[in-house]
């Protein structure tokens, strides 16, 4: 991780077995960086009294749902936002269940760091090792991995150890562990906590002074945003073509304007591009967001691209920096993590999703799909709720596609029912 400060967004998400203090740890975060409004903090207050318990219940900052609150598990995903003097947040609380891996991929997919929690009673469990290999699957580059409950093993810095030598020992066998290159894997940091005193999360308590690193806010004040780490290829899929033919205005009767969002890279005035899939080239003539002219623009804006050129685009095609290496594709390989209880077809027409644009795909073949507990690879010819596997689609239009490892925007799609409209499936492109 970076040792900067800075005053980006990060997307982080929370994950861990059950009742190993996920919702505990955000509501601590919240109360000791002090964005709890007091209406809400004399709430949980209130019910925390009813249950009987003598400190405020902080996990029912995150636990909305009646069923949560009443089982005292995480069910869906919960977001919360807060910031500090250096940077904005966007907490995702997952649920540790396995029937409800599909709130956690959900979760993952633009998270950009992962905090996965373990018991310091219990040590890595099964559930610790399908969070942390969906955590490798959906691409999230930073992992902390917090071992909690410290207070309940009186602080002993031997199980400390012995947690992180075995997670470490996991990390390697699924390749989950950066190389001494810093060329592949994820970037693994450990700390020891108590979430229910606060001990390392924002205050250092006295209890391990063994422990010399970061607190959990030091890490996540220091950890890169998103699209920094590396550069990125220019995408830009075509949300709209802006033809105001009806404005009184007659420099606008020749406007044409290409609307989207810069899914990574950046672009400049004077650039040479190409729109794919057709392969027309132009340059970019000018660059506007909203009414404010721009020289350049970058990841995450929304903008209206002008080009020199009157080039046939329309909807769903995507302009890229000419040279760019990228080609249209009418088959894709990928990760697939099956989201509806109606189980996935082979002899049924889908709908594939990328970026801005959409194709009728029917499934290829399944090589296999994964126990999320072993990891161990099974074959199917179907799949349910919450597998994961890898598959391929055949495409009737192209798509222009990235590895999802390169490219976590456009190697990303979704999979929707053409009958119901619903949302089915969530893919990786390989």
């Amino acid at each position: 991780m970076k040792t900067e400060h800075n005053d980006s967004l990060l997307r982080f998400m929370t994950c861990g077995s059950v009742d190993d203090g996920k919702s505990t740890l955000i509501g601590r975060l919240l109360f000791d960086t002090k964005t709890i409004l007091a209406d809400t903090l004399t709430q949980i207050s209130n019910t925390s009294k009813k249950r009987g318990m003598e400190a405020v219940d902080l996990s029912l900052l995150t636990d909305g749902l009646q069923a949560e609150r009443e089982q005292g598990i995480t069910i869906d995903v919960a977001y919360r936002y807060f910031s500090t003097g250096t940077r904005k947040y966007i907490i995702a609380d997952a649920p540790g269940h396995e029937q409800y891996t599909r709130n956690m991929v959900t979760a993952a997919s633009t998270a950009n760091l992962a905090i996965i929690l373990i018991d310091a009673r219990k040590g890595v469990l099964t559930q610790t090792r399908r969070h942390s290999y969906l955590a490798h699957l959906v691409g999230i580059p930073h992992i902390v991995v917090a071992v909690n409950k410290m207070d309940l093993v009186d602080y002993d810095q031997n199980v400390y150890n012995k947690i992180c030598a075995d997670y470490l020992a996991f990390a390697k066998e699924i390749g989950l562990q950066r190389n001494s290159n810093n060329e592949a894997g994820h970037d693994i940091r450990f700390i020891p906590m108590s979430a229910l005193n606060g001990d390392m999360l924002v205050d250092r308590l006295d209890n391990m002074p063994w422990y010399t690193g970061e607190t959990l806010l030091e890490m996540l004040e220091k950890a890169p945003a998103a699209h920094t780490e590396q550069s990125e290829e220019f995408r830009f899929p075509v949300q709209f073509v802006c033809r105001p033919h009806a404005s009184a205005d007659a420099d606008l009767h020749d406007f044409r304007g290409f609307m989207g969002r810069v899914e990574s890279g950046d672009i400049a005035v004077g650039d040479a591009v190409t729109v794919l899939p057709n392969g027309y080239t132009s340059k970019v003539k000018a660059i506007q967001l909203g009414e404010a002219q721009l020289q350049s623009a970058q990841t995450e804006q929304s903008i209206t691209l002008l080009l020199e050129d009157e080039i046939d685009t329309s909807r769903g095609d995507m302009i890229i920096k000419t040279g760019s290496k990228i080609e249209p594709v009418k088959q894709i390989e990928a990760f697939v993590c099956w989201l509806s209880e109606t189980p996935l077809s082979p002899a049924r027409t889908y709908i594939v999703r990328h970026t801005t644009r959409e194709s009728k795909a029917k499934v290829g073949a399944i090589s296999y799909k994964v126990d999320v507990n072993t990891l161990e690879q099974q074959a199917t010819t179907d799949l349910k709720m919450n597998d994961i596997a890898r598959m391929s689609f055949k495409l009737a239009q192209p798509l222009m596609v990235d590895s999802y490892s390169k490219n976590r925007a456009t190697g990303a799609f979704i999979v929707i029912d053409e009958s119901t409209n619903n949302t089915v499936g969530a893919g990786m492109i390989v």
